[in-house]
């Protein structure tokens, strides 16, 4: 399958309204929160797509609900590059594959992190690898993107907000379409 700007919107329209890993929002609402709050920050638009198609995996591959709590990491944020890389720039695309490991840099290297993750967040972060240790930390930070795909993972980990209004995926798509080489 290649991914398009309707494909994306179809996606959002057919599997969006499922729940996020454990959460209690859907997957359409976390994306479009997360874009939303990078948009709100003032962040450019690689990021706020970033943002909008960091989870993009989950739809492609139709992660189910029941997925996090059998103990399976789809690994969503891999998975999902080879559809982005060859239409958006690295600007978008790296920080969406970075994001799980932002999480897991954020809890050796900020004090209280972990304790803030949500609970479907903190039996992810398990099965995602656990807490880096101080040199893995350290790789990860000399990453070309690294503090792109931290921003990225605080926009996901706020993203999380039952009943909260922000526009719908349709608002966003305009940023795609001026940032993909389709």
């Amino acid at each position: 399958m290649s991914l398009t700007i309707p494909t994306i919107a179809s996606l959002f329209a057919s599997h969006g309204s499922q729940l996020y890993g454990g959460e209690a929002i859907s997957q359409a609402e976390h994306a479009c929160q997360a874009a939303w709050l990078a948009e709100q920050a003032g962040e450019d638009d690689a990021l706020i797509v970033a943002c909008l198609l960091h989870d993009l995996g989950h739809l492609l591959f139709e992660q189910g609900e029941q997925d996090l709590a059998q103990g399976k990491d789809d690994l969503h944020q891999y998975r999902l590059l080879p559809f982005l890389r060859h239409w958006l720039p690295d600007e978008v695309v790296v920080p969406i594959g970075m994001h799980v490991d932002a999480k897991r840099y954020l809890c050796v290297t900020e004090p209280g992190y972990q304790d803030r993750l949500s609970e479907a967040s903190s039996l992810s972060l398990a099965l995602q690898g656990g807490v880096m240790d101080v040199d893995a930390a350290a790789r990860f930070a000399a990453q070309p993107h690294a503090g792109r795909a931290i921003a990225l993972r605080r926009y996901d980990d706020a993203a999380k907000r039952v009943g909260w209004v922000v526009p719908d995926i349709e608002y966003f798509l305009p940023r795609l379409a001026a940032l993909a080489s389709e």
